[in-house]
């Protein structure tokens, strides 16, 4: 049974791979893969909390912590189930600083900002995350970063744990 689920993973995985192939869908895959890296959320939302208005500085707050702790327990898991990335050149930054797949911490993060974001932030910033995260997790596997198990197990634990984080933060 495992065999034939690992089978399905690493077929679907090629067929929507477009990292060896130039143009400008796959310019688009990468800067979407790319923006869900944690560093890149952090810093942004640092940058509001200083710099923007005090409205914001709650919301800020709440979605860093929450990467955060996400992260933290995706890390776990990696470290637990220790699946190996799918071979390919593109990412090699990820490649070296975390060489496990299992579960895609860019698809838990996406699916945590975006259910969060729905219920904590206005009602245009639900919209773009709602649009934005599906994008990120499908090019996590396009450019040959994750499997397509790994982005699904990720954006499950991802809307979990947004939940959670709903049910234990006051708004």
């Amino acid at each position: 049974m495992m065999a034939r689920f690992l089978a399905w993973d690493h077929r679907w995985t090629q067929r929507l791979s477009i990292a060896e192939r130039p143009g400008p869908l796959r310019s688009a895959a990468a800067f979407l893969a790319h923006s869900g890296d944690s560093w890149f959320w952090l810093i942004g939302l640092a940058v509001v909390y200083f710099a923007g208005s005090a409205d914001w500085q709650p919301l800020t707050l709440r979605l860093a912590i929450a990467i955060v702790v996400t992260a933290a327990f995706v890390l776990g898991l990696k470290l637990l189930f220790r699946r190996r990335r799918p071979e390919g050149n593109w990412g090699a930054i990820y490649r070296i600083t975390d060489p496990h797949s299992f579960p895609s911490g860019h698809a838990a993060r996406a699916a945590l900002l975006a259910t969060l974001s729905v219920v904590w932030g206005p009602a245009w910033l639900g919209i773009v995350l709602l649009i934005w995260a599906p994008l990120v997790i499908l090019a996590r596997v396009s450019m040959g970063v994750h499997f397509l198990a790994d982005v699904i197990a990720g954006a499950a634990l991802g809307l979990v744990a947004g939940l959670v984080f709903l049910i234990l933060v006051p708004l």
